[in-house]
């Protein structure tokens, strides 16, 4: 009896919440229907927009984000196209026909649908060149080596690294989270002191990885690392080499393979070698050479690879036709190790600059002989030296560098490039260039 109580009463708040409902929807449905709603934007009237602004005050940028065109004229020796590959006819023709064969670009990651013949090509071809097991093609240099790390390296490994490392190693460096620890540049003696003092502390043992980062030709000194002796402390301590050849590649060697072939070391006493294709082969992107296993990781632990576009087949086969020369001519090694040279003696002469570059490497920074100014200063001073070269036909590369945010942060400096299409007259006009800009711009700048 008492269940059948209940059961009515139940009944019978149904039915008035259901009522309710009904009234409800249907009150809202006529409001709604009686309401013409009209949207504020759709009116005859002009609408006036004042954006917000991103920020509350002016900013004052020192100098154009861009260079701008340089002018065909004008000697340029600040582009890295040591090899001159950037105006190869036929490499322009092979990239225009792969334009028109693939489109711009994959639009996507290598391992989803972003892998293309031509990149599987340029990766064959790469891996035969330096003569290791396997490689894999990034679509950016700088992600190359700021990937390849800490794709390895985790929390709780050590690396040891030269102070003078590039900006895209430092960021590699950080995102691995790894302990760091940076010796001297170019010093195998620091390094060793830092490796014996690890090892006696047990920062060194079979438990943890430890990994030893350095540059062949660093691009921030221009000076070649003494790879012999690094090998040699990396297999007394049990250390994995990871070796940026971005500026030895197509540089170094009889047949452009590199400071490993240049120093004769064998190519299994390097772990990882890593390198961009934005120098020599003047196009875009990088790669990472290896065993098979140490590059298969790659594939699925760099994450310039796995999340990243692939690179567009147009330059990938910019890439490979650049190869093709390279293999077919290695004299053209010739031509640039010459000049490099040559640049190298010319540039000691320079009355009011000093200089930093190893003979053979193509990378010079030249730096101003005046310890009482600021590294501000010389940085004002050198941009206003570059201007008046350029106005004169000579184009150069002002080094710039995030100050506050790069690990021992480099003086400023002019950047050379060297190239094989220099002569005697382009760098004797160089160096004299350089002397009369000093001394027609600092004057002004001093009273200032």
């Amino acid at each position: 009896m008492i269940l059948i109580d209940i059961y009515d009463m139940m009944s019978w708040w149904t039915l008035v919440i259901a009522i309710q409902v009904i009234l409800g929807s249907t009150y809202f449905l006529w409001t709604r229907r009686s309401k013409k709603y009209q949207d504020p934007l759709m009116t005859d009237q002009p609408i006036e927009w004042n954006p917000v602004p991103l920020v509350e005050y002016d900013v004052d940028v020192e100098e154009p984000p861009l260079m701008g065109k340089i002018d065909e004229n004008v000697l340029n020796v600040g582009a890295t196209s040591f090899l001159c590959f950037d105006k190869e006819e036929s490499i322009i023709e092979s990239a225009i026909g792969s334009l028109h064969k693939y489109g711009v670009g994959s639009c996507g990651p290598r391992g989803f649908y972003g892998t293309i013949d031509v990149h599987l090509e340029l990766e064959e071809r790469l891996a035969k060149f330096l003569e290791v097991e396997e490689t894999c093609v990034y679509s950016y240099g700088f992600s190359t080596i700021a990937s390849a790390i800490p794709a390895y390296s985790k929390k709780g490994d050590i690396i040891f690294a030269d102070e003078a490392v590039w900006f895209a190693i430092q960021k590699g460096i950080d995102a691995s989270r790894s302990t760091v620890r940076y010796f001297k540049h170019n010093d195998a003696k620091d390094l060793e002191r830092l490796l014996t003092e690890a090892a006696q502390k047990r920062e060194l043992n079979p438990k943890r990885r430890a990994f030893l980062v350095v540059e062949a030709i660093y691009y921030n000194t221009g000076e070649m690392c003494p790879l012999k002796q690094l090998v040699e402390l990396a297999r007394r301590f049990k250390l994995r080499i990871i070796l940026d050849e971005s500026l030895s590649i197509g540089v170094l060697g009889k047949h452009g393979r590199g400071i490993t072939e240049h120093l004769k070391i064998p190519r299994d006493e390097i772990d990882l070698i890593v390198g961009s294709l934005e120098h020599s082969f003047a196009t875009i992107g990088g790669f990472c050479a290896g065993t098979h296993f140490i590059v298969e990781h790659q594939r699925l632990s760099g994450l310039g690879y796995c999340f990243s576009a692939s690179l567009p087949p147009m330059l990938t086969q910019a890439a490979i036709s650049a190869l093709d020369i390279l293999e077919q001519k290695p004299e053209i090694l010739k031509e640039l190790d010459d000049n490099s040279r040559k640049l190298n003696k010319a540039l000691s002469q320079l009355r009011h600059f000093t200089f930093r570059g190893d003979e053979v490497s193509p990378v010079k920074h030249i730096y101003l002989k005046r310890p009482d100014l600021t590294d501000r200063n010389k940085h004002s001073y050198l941009k206003h030296i570059a201007n008046y070269c350029m106005k004169e036909g000579v184009a150069f590369s002002v080094a710039t560098y995030l100050r506050d945010a790069e690990i021992n942060c480099p003086e400023p400096s002019i950047r050379l490039a060297s190239s094989r299409k220099l002569n005697d007259e382009n760098i004797s006009m160089i160096c004299t260039l350089l002397d009369q800009a000093y001394e027609n711009v600092t004057p002004e700048l001093d009273t200032r």
